[in-house]
């Protein structure tokens, strides 16, 4: 039978959650196309992007959401659709990964097909936004007049096989430096790792939260644990993962008290860190986070997982800590429009990049 795509409006959360969980059942995609983050998402911001449903007969084989904005581009504004965003850039803090269409895996191939097909049929767009997508997406062979990378992230991650082939000693898997640092901060600190806890109930996580806040706040500009619709989001993820065994909230403790707090994804075989909180060093060469960090991945190794990814990022700690790594884009595909060719022109001109 022949795939049918469309865009509807979003249908009332708990039914569209039943079809999401459904077709979720039968896909491979990341934990952020998972309705686990989906569903957090659309109750905490209240947001009302379009439904992508591609389905053979009744059922669906591909589902995806997708906003519509006129967004701020350097001579005016551009009407611009968002893939798994809504173009409002407070809703859109939450920052999603490992983005895509949720597909059926044995239908992925044609799902994607019919999904860009309905995209490019849509004229009431000028630039599509892809976040955060793997460098082999399809979606970024939508036809276009121009394709614009306008950042490129690495996911530091580690091996946590190579973890257990090293008969579980993470740190001779790490450069000279930083494993000095773990070693010497594990000494000053009693000669191990902090031990993870997990909350008893939703009234004990929602304490810790608002702990990773109290840890968090005002530590720089444009801080997201600032922001009470982050704060309530960061809440929904874990009341709602921890139903699913899809999110933990783990908070690290030593014989002097809390070390850090971390809240983790664990889907499919890899565990992902999303959010954390450190206490202040007690000197110079104590490193809560460090420590933290080697804590939940001896937590992984041991539960055989595959890795433990620190998400997207350029910090110099999660390069130090990790093993391997992948990598993530965010693109602009743009039509033919006059604005936007001037734009282009412009740019190249006062050799202005396309991200500033």
């Amino acid at each position: 039978m022949t795939l049918k795509a469309r865009f509807c409006p979003l249908p009332e959360i708990a039914a569209l959650g039943a079809r999401w969980r459904a077709l979720e059942a039968r896909g491979r995609g990341s934990f952020f196309l998972g309705w686990t983050w989906t569903g957090a998402w659309l109750a905490t911001y209240g947001v009302r992007p379009e439904l992508l449903a591609v389905t053979d007969g009744d059922e669906d084989v591909g589902l995806a959401l997708v906003g519509h904005a006129m967004q701020p581009r350097l001579l005016g504004r551009a009407a611009t659709l968002l893939l798994g965003q809504s173009g409002d850039a407070s809703a859109d803090r939450p920052f999603i990964e490992y983005n895509g269409l949720l597909t059926a895996v044995d239908r992925a191939v044609p799902a994607t097909t019919a999904a860009m097909a309905a995209i490019d049929r849509r004229r009431d767009w000028r630039v599509l936004k892809l976040a955060g997508v793997e460098p082999d997406s399809a979606l970024l062979h939508l036809p276009a007049r121009r394709r614009t990378l306008l950042e490129a992230s690495p996911a530091y991650m580690v091996d946590l096989a190579a973890v257990r082939a090293a008969g579980g000693d993470y740190l001779t898997l790490l450069g000279g430096n930083t494993r000095s640092q773990i070693r010497r901060a594990m000494k000053d600190r009693g000669g191990a790792l902090p031990i993870a806890s997990t909350p008893a109930d939703d009234e004990e996580a929602g304490a810790w939260i608002a702990q990773m806040h109290a840890l968090n706040g005002g530590r720089h500009q444009d801080n997201a644990w600032d922001d009470a619709a982050f704060r309530r989001f960061v809440e929904a993820l874990v009341r709602g993962g921890r139903e699913t065994g899809e999110v933990e909230l783990l908070r690290f403790a030593d014989a002097g008290g809390l070390v850090g707090l971390l809240v983790n994804f664990r889907y499919r075989g890899r565990a992902m860190n999303y959010q954390s909180a450190f206490v202040q060093p007690t000197g110079a060469k104590d490193k809560p986070g460090l420590l933290c960090h080697a804590a939940a991945v001896a937590r992984y190794a041991d539960a055989g997982m595959a890795h433990y990814s620190l998400l997207a990022g350029k910090d110099r700690y999660k390069e130090s800590l990790s093993t391997c790594q992948e990598s993530l884009e965010w693109w602009a595909l743009e039509r033919f429009a006059p604005r936007l060719e001037a734009e282009a022109l412009l740019r190249r001109m006062l050799k202005r990049p396309a991200s500033a």
